[in-house]
């Protein structure tokens, strides 16, 4: 296994990656840095770790749109979320109550565990 050196938020990471996994390595870096600035460049959010895992929840967010067929995350109760018009997008107040509830649950020493 080969190890290449990456900076996410302008922290340095040693991350290993099999032989010929450098390309797809390095797109995820970049998928995960994007998505973190992001972030952090709203200006809402100041904490690493909450960043993390709102970048990590908005990838996978993205992830499931592109699978065959998604499984929902919550049950959608909006009007134009049906079955002829597709799934609804997540609209501000969605995301900003996402954003309560993870803060609720990481708690003030943002520790999942």
């Amino acid at each position: 296994m080969k190890q290449i050196e990456v900076k996410i938020m302008g922290q340095s990471y040693l991350l290993g990656t099999p032989e010929q996994g450098d390309a797809r390595l390095i797109d995820a870096v970049e998928k995960v840095d994007t998505a973190m600035c992001k972030i952090r460049d709203a200006g809402k959010i100041k904490a690493r770790d909450r960043i993390a895992v709102l970048a990590a929840l908005n990838l996978a967010f993205e992830l499931s749109d592109r699978a065959p067929n998604p499984e929902p995350l919550a049950p959608r109760h909006s009007e134009s979320s049906s079955p002829a018009n597709g799934p609804a997008a997540p609209d501000d107040a969605q995301l900003e109550a996402l954003i309560k509830r993870l803060d609720v649950a990481l708690g003030i020493d943002g520790r999942l565990l």
